[in-house]
């Protein structure tokens, strides 16, 4: 357990305004730690980040003080889940991560402190995905768990949110790394699914206590996301967009990056085809990541039923084949089929009954994944 004295150090150094990541890496390697940059002389420090840096380090305030309080008493609460402040150079810090390019020096975490060390997959992607998406993430996610990969994302709504929720179905779970400080939750929708995550799997971040959601913090975050993970899964995204982000930092720290293609004609499969013309491994199976991560699902008894099909046959009916796997409007599954709109909508709602098709905003229809 990090003591008072100790956390007091690495707040300061951490949430100096003045002392950005890159000063304070500099003063841990020129004096060894937080509590000796603290204790030495304004003059050594001036020589190594400047005066108004070295200067600022001298001037204690309230708002530190304060800060130092609350996260003694978050850490020392008594919670049902473990609570942790690791530094960089605390045992339990995860080695995948400190040998990614820009490893944080001070991580809070929350839960199952042990799945730092385990090997991880991160899966990330739209917050407004298909349903065909929704469920790809959730399945690859369930059935890479279950063969021992520790599922990683970001705690947010869409991809993210069914990856997490697919990782606790195994016995590897998941870990949720998020933007704000660990007494907030956001986005609110999720709350209900990070008190399941901070009671079966781990949330981390690397901002301290009480930081609110801002739009820099997720970039940053994206980059620890990537760094504890073996690989990083892009299961849809806009060619704009922070999964993207994630994947350029994973491949940047030397890891794979995987991607599931989809329709050509919908915006949220073209950062998968943007990332795959790229270099990242097209996959249609799970079993396709753990092949190429040397970790065959066999042997870890991974139930197969959660193996994403990419090309699932789950009837013959005439209806599905015109459908194809591209989302279609009524009017153009009329053309192909040469039904009037009256059984049309009756044949559809019975597929869409049956868990076969899946309506879609715009009176469009799309076909799902088999089950």
């Amino acid at each position: 357990m990090i003591d008072r004295d100790e956390l007091g150090a690495w707040l300061r150094l951490l949430e100096t305004p003045a002392l950005g990541r890159e000063s304070a890496r500099k003063l841990l390697a020129a004096f060894g730690s937080p509590q000796a940059v603290i204790a030495a002389s304004a003059a050594a420090r001036r020589d190594i980040v400047g005066p108004a840096a070295s200067t600022a380090l001298d001037t204690g305030t309230d708002t530190l003080t304060a800060l130092i309080d609350t996260t003694l008493a978050w850490l020392n609460a008594d919670a049902a889940e473990p609570r942790a402040a690791i530094t960089i150079d605390d045992p339990r810090y995860p080695q995948a991560l400190l040998e990614s390019p820009d490893p944080p020096l001070l991580l809070y975490v929350q839960g199952r402190i042990e799945l730092l060390g385990r090997a991880a997959i991160a899966i990330v992607g739209s917050r407004n995905p298909t349903p065909q998406g929704t469920d790809n993430a959730r399945a690859f996610a369930s059935h890479l768990s279950h063969a021992g990969l520790t599922v990683v994302s970001g705690l947010a709504l869409g991809i993210d949110a069914a990856a997490h929720m697919g990782g606790l179905e195994g016995a590897a779970s998941t870990i949720a790394v998020v933007g704000t400080g660990l007494d907030i939750v956001y986005p609110r929708r999720n709350l209900a699914l990070a008190h399941r995550i901070a009671a079966t799997g781990l949330i981390v971040s690397e901002y301290s206590l009480g930081t609110p959601s801002m739009a820099p913090n997720f970039p940053r975050r994206n980059r620890i996301i990537g760094g504890l993970a073996r690989g990083t899964l892009v299961v849809e995204a806009a060619l704009q967009s922070g999964s993207l982000i994630t994947a350029r930092l994973a491949n940047e720290a030397g890891r794979d990056v995987f991607a599931i293609p989809g329709s050509i004609h919908s915006p949220q499969s073209r950062g998968c085809h943007a990332l795959i013309k790229q270099g990242a491994k097209l996959v249609e199976t799970a079993q396709d990541i753990l092949e190429e991560l040397r970790m065959p699902g066999a042997a870890t008894g991974a139930p197969s039923d959660t193996a994403p099909d990419a090309t699932p046959a789950q009837t013959d009916d005439p209806l599905l084949a015109a459908l194809g796997f591209d989302p279609l409007t009524l009017d153009a599954l009329a053309a192909r089929t040469g039904l009037g709109a009256a059984e049309l909508s009756t044949r559809l709602l019975g597929l869409e009954l049956d868990g076969l098709i899946a309506r879609l905003p715009g009176q469009r229809f799309q076909r799902q994944p088999r089950r």
